[in-house]
């Protein structure tokens, strides 16, 4: 069961690392190649929505059906036992959070530098028309 904590670490760990990307200043000669990259990994990375909710399922189940351990018949090991595995949900939990969180910040930010670059260009053909009116787009 932990290949898919590892699959869904990796995919959150890539989303960051585009949107660190997309995002850091100074980047302006790569910027066209990341968000091409970045709008053809976006689709692809919608599976990660489903994979988390199953994955949020999964961590559902197994708190419904543990032992719970109290009074004096739980021996140290197993309230150990015990702590250990409510740690271990919180944490993959917090990961399946990160993971769509670092989804949706990608497709947003993606989208909003996408529309800035148009934005510029449109900017750009109006500052030529502005040069010259007399100049026609054929």
């Amino acid at each position: 069961m932990a290949l898919e904590w590892v699959v869904l670490g990796y995919a959150a760990g890539a989303e960051a690392i585009m949107l660190l990307l997309l995002t850091f200043p100074g980047l302006d000669r790569l910027r066209k190649g990341l968000i091409a990259v970045t709008r053809n990994a976006l689709k692809p990375l919608l599976s990660v929505i489903p994979f988390c909710m199953f994955l949020l399922l999964d961590i559902y189940w197994k708190y419904e059906t543990r032992p719970f351990c109290e009074g004096p018949s739980c021996t140290p090991t197993e309230h150990l036992r015990h702590q250990k595995s409510i740690m271990k949900s919180q944490r993959n939990a917090l990961l399946i959070a990160c993971a769509l969180v670092f989804y949706w910040l990608l497709y947003a930010v993606t989208n909003l530098v996408v529309r800035l670059e148009q934005w510029w260009k449109a900017s750009a053909g109006l500052a030529n028309n502005k040069e010259n009116p007399y100049k026609t787009g054929q």
